[in-house]
């Protein structure tokens, strides 16, 4: 008779199923499927939080020097990250929900033909041929108005990072292959990425695989009506069970009751963006207390702290460090849930991961 599935085998298969066996920097990208990049650094950026836990001897700043020699694309999926290039067909060409005005496409039609006779380009050299000035943003405050015009040529598809310069975005002209436009290949690629985001997150309160549905609306708006189609096909297709009222989902080829996901030993401070961590109502429910990324939080206010790395001891995430190295040497600050766990393990696991941080966050 198979394992009944609780809400304990649900925690230790979230867990195993993303903290996979460490391996090479192409191919924990392809296993993860995407990537979310945040530029702020507290120690790292959260794309290289999430790698080094899954990459053999992964320092800070790896994928970014390594990105132009690797088949990875920065590009839009939920969000903003880094994701396989063969994911991109199921969203290229990008059509953008937000229209151009005539003056703006004007201004981008003449970006494009800069950088295409030009080749890679600094966003300073175009500002420095076009002096756009700025313009307002999306927050009411105000944006360099190259920026924008880069952004959203890159955002349509018709510019790529090449690479990046000091963290800085290096631009060149890119061209995708016509998309087959026909009804049935749209539901195809409606339900592709339905199934990558569901490989990537699960397993899946329901009303966080609807979320996450909306959310593609960012990488694919244009096939906002596919994915909503395709996500009702998926509710019957995705294996599922309900505990305590919240129906859950994952990819039918997948046990969660299954031995192999007995968690390890090791203690991790994960990105506040980590795929064990992200979808934060399924926090709530696997681990039983809730927490925030308060980055943009005032200080007065904040609970957890500035940056703080939510800390995952076996299959528990007991608590969450907020971790500066201002001179090279780690100052941690910890907090947690309940009760500081007690005993040798516990301290001997952490020693381990604020030295295996230490390593990380040392240069070659």
């Amino acid at each position: 008779m198979p394992a009944a599935i609780d809400i304990d085998a649900l925690r230790r298969y979230a867990v195993a199923r993303t903290l996979f066996k460490p391996t090479t920097l192409p191919g924990a990208i392809r296993r993860l499927g995407f990537v979310q990049a945040d530029p702020i650094r507290a120690p790292a950026r959260a794309q290289d939080l999430t790698l080094r836990h899954r990459v053999v001897d992964y320092r800070a700043g790896d994928l970014e020097g390594r990105y132009s020699r690797l088949a990875v694309e920065e590009d839009c999926l939920v969000n903003y990250g880094f994701l396989p290039r063969e994911h991109l067909a199921l969203m290229h060409p990008r059509e953008s929900a937000r229209v151009w005005d005539a003056e703006t496409q004007r201004k981008a039609n003449d970006v494009l033909a800069f950088v295409r006779e030009r080749g890679p380009v600094h966003p300073r050299e175009v500002e420095l041929h076009f002096a756009h000035g700025r313009v307002k943003n999306y927050w009411g405050g105000s944006s360099n108005a190259t920026t924008q015009l880069l952004d959203g040529l890159h955002y349509r598809g018709l510019l790529r990072v090449k690479r990046r310069d000091s963290g800085t975005r290096i631009y060149e002209a890119v061209a995708h292959p016509p998309a087959d436009e026909s009804p049935e290949a749209r539901a195809r690629r409606a339900a592709a990425l339905i199934e990558l985001v569901v490989r990537k997150y699960a397993p899946l309160p329901a009303a966080s695989l609807t979320y996450l549905v909306r959310l593609l609306g960012y990488g694919a708006p244009h096939l906002s009506a596919q994915t909503q189609a395709a996500l009702r096909l998926a509710r019957d297709e995705l294996a599922n069970c309900s505990i305590d009222g919240t129906t859950w989902y994952w990819p039918a080829d997948e046990n969660p009751a299954s031995r192999r996901h007995a968690p390890d030993d090791a203690l991790r401070l994960l990105a506040p963006f980590d795929p064990v961590v992200w979808d934060r109502r399924r926090f709530a429910l696997l681990w039983g207390w809730t927490y925030k990324f308060e980055a943009y939080t005032p200080a007065p206010k904040r609970q957890f702290g500035y940056y703080a790395l939510p800390m995952l001891w076996h299959d528990r995430v007991v608590g969450w460090a907020n971790v500066t190295a201002p001179d090279g040497r780690l100052r941690p600050g910890f907090g947690f849930a309940e009760r500081k766990p007690a005993g040798a393990a516990f301290r001997t696991a952490l020693d381990d991961e604020l030295q295996r941080l230490t390593q990380f966050l040392a240069p070659r």
